[in-house]
C-alpha cells in the first residue's frame, strides 16, 4: 500500500495537498515515492543494509520536500505584498529536535502513523537519531525558538538571525559526581533540514587579518582583511503550516584563495590562517569567557552576527523600497539581549556611509528601527567591551558610538543641571584604567522600545538596574511577559494531556492559549478529574520507562516527581533545594518511622566550564544521591537523580512527568523564566519564591494553587547590609544539623573537606544569594506541599486549575503584545 497525500481520503487531507502543492506525489510505498528515493540516492546503499539514522535522514528530508513549496510560497509573497518585515536577532536559538515538531504543525500526524505502521519502523528510535541542534543554551534560545514558534503560526511575516555553531555548549557526563565536558559536535552527520543559500554571502570587513605564532592564532592590527558570511536557512512551520518562516544562520568563511608563496615556502599552516580565523569564528557556541581571548572571539561573534544580518535586511529592503525614509515603515528589528547591539552602530554605519544621509536623519530611522529585550538584572550579565577592542577592529564604529555619546550626554546634562553622576551612569564609556562601552546603555539609547520580560523584572529595571536611563526616556520601556509555544510543550510534548484536555474543550486552545480557562469548572467535575489524573499517570510510567531503557536508573512513578531542572548558577539556588533534601534525610534518619510521601528529586543543568562554585554544586547534589541510595532506610522513600545532559529533548519528557516544579531564585534575580510556565502548562504545582513571572502565573492561578515561600524582592534589597547568616545556623536547629552533616564529611568520606567552599559561600562569606535565609520558609513551604499530595482529589484539582490558569503564557499572547505595541507588524496570510 502507498501512503500518499491523497491516501487518507479526508477532506481536511484534501486542503493539505492544495496547501503544500504537492498534487499525487507519494510519501512512501513505490520507488518513486519521497521516501524511497531519498532512501535510495541520497545514500546509495541496499535497503537492507540501511541504518536507523539514515532512516531519519529520509524521513526528514520527504517532510522537507512536502513543506517546500509552501516555504517559497511565504516569501514570494512577503516579495509581492511588501509588509512591514519582523527580524530577530539572537546569538542562540534552543530549536531542540525539528522531525516531529515540523510533522506535528504540518498536520502531517495521520499519514506519518500510516507510514510508521507499514514500514513497522521504531520510531521513536529513528527520533532519537535527531541530536538536539546546538544552537543555543538556556532560557534566551528557548525563548527565542518558541517567538519563531509563534510568529509563524501568527502568520506575521517575520525571520530569525543567528550563527550556525559547529559545535553546541559542550555535552555533559557525570564521573565521580563531577561534570565532564565533551564537544557536541550536532553536525557531524548532515542536518537535513539546512539549506545552503550561497548567492546571499555577505561580505564582513574588519580592521585586521590573522597569522598563525607559536601555534596561536593572532590578529595583525591595521591589516584589513575580509570575512564572508554564507548563510543556511532553516524552515520555521507555523501550525496548520500556512506560514513556513526561516531562521538564517550564518556561517563564517573566506574568500577562495590562499597565501600561496607562504604554501610554496613551506609555511602549510600560516597559509591557512585567514581559513583557520574564520571556521573558528563560528565553531563554538558560546566560548569561554574566564580568558581575554574567549572574549575577543565573542566580540567578532557578535559583530559578525550583526554586519551579516543587517546586509541581509537592508538588501531585502531595498529590493522594494527605494526611499530610506521607509526604513522604519517596512522594518522592525528586535535585538534579544545585550549581544546583537552593534547593530545600533552598524546600521548608523550604514545610512551615514552607504546611504550618505544626515546624522540627524539616520539617527531617527535607527532608533524607530530597533528595539531591545532586556533578559538579566544581573550587573555581570550586562555587556560591557572594551573601548581599545573597538578601536583594533571596529575604529569607524568607535567614532560613531563616540558621537552618540556625546550627543547623548550634552542633552542629559541640559535635562539634568549639575547632576555630574547620572551623566556618568548614563555614558556609554564606563571610565576608568581601560574604558568599555556599556553595550545595555547603548542598546537603550538607540532604539524606541525597551522591555523587560517579566513584569518584576521590568519594574526592577526600570527603578534600579537602569534608573537613571528610564528616568530620561520613560516613554520606551515595557514589560513583554515571557511565554513558550503551547504546541511544542502541550501538544507534542504530553500527548496524554492533551487527548484529555482536547477531549473536554475541544482543539481550540492549541493556537488560542487562554481557551483553557474552560477547563476551570471542570476541576470540580470528579469525572474529568479522574481522566487528568490517568493522564498524568500515564505520562510518568512512560518517563520512568523511557528512563530506564536509556540510562539504567530506576525511579518509582508512584513517588512524587519533584524537579528543578535549570542552568545551575547560585542565584538559581540548587543548592538550597539540596539542602532541603538533607534536612528531610536528616528527619528520616533521627525518626525511621517517620511517615512521608514517597519522593524522587530530579536536578537537571549545566554549569559553565569555567563556574566551579557551580560544577561543585553538581558535585554535591550527586554525593547526596549516592548516600541516600546507599542508605537501606531511605529505599522506596527518598531517591535523588541527577539526570546528566539536560536539552530541550529532555525536558519534553521530564516536566510532562512531574508533579512538582522548584522555582526557588533569589527573589529580583530570575527576569522571568520560562521553564516554570512550561511546568504549569502541563499540571505540575510550583514551589516556588516571588520572583520572575512565577507572581504572574500565581495571580493568574490563584496563589492558594501555589507553595509561595521566602523573602520578597524588596525585603532581599532591605535586609542586604544587615543580613547575617549565622544567625540562621545559631537559631535554627534543622539548619545547623543540616550544615554540619554536610561538613562532617558525610556525604564525602572518600574526599574529605570536599565541599568546604560550600562552607564559605553559606557563612564565611555571607551567603549573598539568602539559601538560609529562605531554607525554613521553604520547609514550611513543602510540608504544605506533601500535605496535599496525601489527598489525591485536592491536589488534581489544583493541578487542573494551574493548566486553566496558564493561558497567558503562551508565546502567542507574548508575540501579539510586541507585535501590537512594539513592531506595528500584522499577518500577511500566504494564499
Amino acid at each position: 500500500m502507498a501512503v500518499s497525500l491523497k491516501s487518507a481520503g479526508s477532506e481536511k487531507t484534501s486542503k493539505l495537498i492544495a496547501q503544500y502543492g504537492c498534487g499525487t506525489v507519494k510519501f512512501t510505498g513505490t520507488e518513486e515515492a519521497l521516501y524511497e528515493r531519498h532512501l535510495l540516492f541520497d545514500n546509495i546503499v541496499d535497503a537492507s543494509q540501511v541504518t536507523l539514522r539514515e532512516r531519519f535522514e529520509a524521513v526528514a528530508r520527504s517532510v522537507r520536500d512536502i513543506l517546500s513549496q509552501r516555504w517559497i510560497r511565504t516569501e514570494q509573497t512577503y516579495d509581492r505584498e511588501n509588509p512591514k518585515r519582523v527580524y530577530y536577532l539572537s546569538i542562540e536559538f534552543l530549536l531542540g529536535r525539528s522531525l516531529a515538531n515540523n510533522i506535528e504543525n504540518l498536520l502531517l500526524d495521520p499519514i506519518t502513523k500510516q507510514f510508521i505502521k507499514e514500514k513497522n519502523l521504531d520510531w521513536l528510535g529513528l527520533l532519537e537519531q535527531e541530536p538536539d541542534a546546538g544552537l543555543g543554551n538556556g532560557g534566551l534560545g528557548r525563548l527565542a525558538a518558541c517567538f519563531l514558534d509563534s510568529m509563524a503560526t501568527m502568520q506575521l511575516p517575520a525571520m530569525g538571525y543567528g550563527l550556525r555553531y559547529e559545535y553546541g555548549m559542550f555535552k555533559q557526563s557525570i564521573k565521580n559526581g563531577w561534570q565532564q565536558e565533551r564537544p557536541d559536535h550536532w553536525l557531524r552527520r548532515p542536518d537535513p533540514w539546512q539549506i545552503l543559500r550561497p548567492r546571499d554571502s555577505v561580505e564582513v570587513k574588519l580592521n585586521c587579518s590573522f597569522n598563525i605564532a607559536g601555534g596561536k592564532l593572532h590578529a595583525e592590527v591595521g591589516k584589513p582583511s575580509s570575512l564572508f558570511g554564507i548563510p543556511r536557512d532553516l524552515p520555521i512551520v507555523g501550525y496548520g503550516g500556512r506560514t513556513i518562516n526561516s531562521l538564517r544562520l550564518w556561517v563564517a568563511a573566506v574568500p577562495d584563495y590562499f597565501d600561496f608563496q607562504e604554501f610554496s615556502h613551506g609555511d602549510f599552516v600560516g597559509a591557512l590562517a585567514e581559513k583557520l580565523a574564520a571556521e573558528t569564528l563560528t565553531r563554538v557556541l558560546y566560548p569561554d569567557d574566564s580568558t581575554s581571548r574567549g572574549q575577543a572571539l565573542r566580540f567578532v561573534q557578535e559583530y559578525f552576527l550583526v554586519a551579516c544580518s543587517l546586509a541581509d535586511i537592508v538588501r531585502r529592503f531595498r529590493r522594494g523600497n527605494a526611499d530610506w525614509r521607509a526604513l522604519p515603515e517596512k522594518v522592525a528589528i528586535q535585538l534579544n539581549d545585550t549581544h546583537p547591539t552593534m547593530a545600533v552602530a552598524e546600521l548608523m554605519r550604514i545610512l551615514l556611509d552607504e546611504a550618505k544621509l544626515g546624522w540627524d536623519e539616520a539617527w531617527d530611522l535607527t532608533r524607530k528601527t530597533l528595539a531591545y529585550t532586556n533578559h538579566t538584572l544581573l550587573p555581570e550579565a550586562l555587556e560591557k567591551w572594551p573601548v581599545e577592542w573597538f578601536e583594533k577592529l571596529l575604529p569607524r564604529h568607535l567614532e560613531i558610538i563616540f558621537e552618540i555619546n556625546r550627543r547623548l550626554l550634552d542633552d542629559v546634562r541640559t535635562r539634568f543641571p549639575s547632576d555630574e553622576g547620572r551623566v556618568a551612569r548614563i555614558s556609554l564609556i564606563e571610565e576608568g584604567a581601560n574604558k568599555h562601552v556599556r553595550m545595555a546603555n547603548l542598546a537603550i539609547v538607540g532604539s524606541h522600545s525597551t522591555n523587560g520580560v517579566a513584569a518584576i523584572h521590568s519594574q526592577l529595571l526600570r527603578t534600579t538596574t537602569v534608573k537613571d536611563l528610564a528616568e530620561a526616556f520613560p516613554e520606551r520601556f515595557n514589560n513583554k511577559t515571557n511565554g513558550v509555544t503551547p504546541r511544542r510543550w502541550l501538544l507534542l510534548a504530553n500527548p496524554a494531556l492533551a487527548r484529555t484536555i482536547t477531549d473536554a474543550i475541544g482543539d481550540g486552545w492549541i493556537t488560542d492559549l487562554s481557551q483553557l480557562s474552560k477547563l476551570k469548572p471542570l476541576a470540580g467535575d470528579k469525572s474529568f478529574r479522574g481522566s487528568f489524573r490517568a493522564a498524568t499517570c500515564e505520562t510518568k510510567s512512560h518517563f520512568a520507562n523511557w528512563l530506564k531503557s536509556t540510562s539504567g536508573e530506576t525511579v518509582d512513578p508512584d513517588t512524587i516527581f519533584d524537579c528543578q531542572i535549570k542552568r545551575i548558577h547560585e542565584y538559581k539556588r540548587q543548592l538550597l533545594n539540596a539542602l532541603r533534601i538533607v534536612v528531610l534525610y536528616n528527619r528520616m534518619r533521627e525518626h525511621p518511622g517517620l511517615e512521608m510521601a514517597p519522593r524522587t528529586f530530579f536536578f537537571a543543568g549545566k554549569a559553565a566550564p569555567a563556574y566551579h562554585l557551580a560544577k561543585l554544586i553538581i558535585k554535591f547534589i550527586n554525593n547526596l544521591a549516592a548516600t541516600i541510595d546507599g542508605d537501606p532506610a531511605m529505599r522506596g522513600r527518598l531517591k535523588v537523580v541527577f539526570l546528566p545532559e539536560y536539552n530541550v529533548s529532555l525536558a519534553e519528557r521530564l516536566i510532562p512527568a512531574s508533579d512538582v516544579s522548584n522555582q526557588i531564585s533569589t527573589a529580583g534575580f530570575e527576569a522571568s523564566g520560562t521553564s516554570n510556565m512550561k511546568f504549569m502548562m502541563n499540571g505540575a504545582l510550583t514551589i516556588g519564591t516571588r520572583d520572575g513571572a512565577t507572581i504572574e502565573m500565581a495571580q493568574e492561578a490563584g496563589e492558594g494553587n501555589f507553595f509561595l515561600f521566602g523573602l520578597t524582592a524588596q525585603q532581599v534589597a532591605d535586609s542586604r547590609n544587615w543580613y547575617n547568616p549565622h544567625w540562621h545556623y545559631d537559631n535554627e536547629p534543622e539548619t545547623r544539623a543540616a550544615l554540619d552533616l554536610i561538613f562532617s564529611d558525610h556525604f564525602s568520606r572518600p574526599e574529605p573537606g570536599i565541599f568546604e567552599p560550600l562552607r564559605d559561600t553559606l557563612l564565611t562569606h555571607g551567603d549573598y544569594y539568602m539559601h538560609l535565609a529562605d531554607l525554613k520558609s521553604y520547609l514550611e513551604a513543602d510540608r504544605r506541599l506533601v500535605e496535599l499530595y496525601g489527598n489525591p482529589e485536592e491536589w488534581v484539582r489544583k493541578a487542573i486549575l494551574n493548566v486553566a490558569g496558564s493561558g497567558k503564557f503562551s508565546s502567542d499572547r507574548t508575540i501579539s503584545q510586541y507585535a501590537g505595541e512594539i513592531w506595528n507588524a500584522k499577518p500577511c496570510p500566504v494564499n
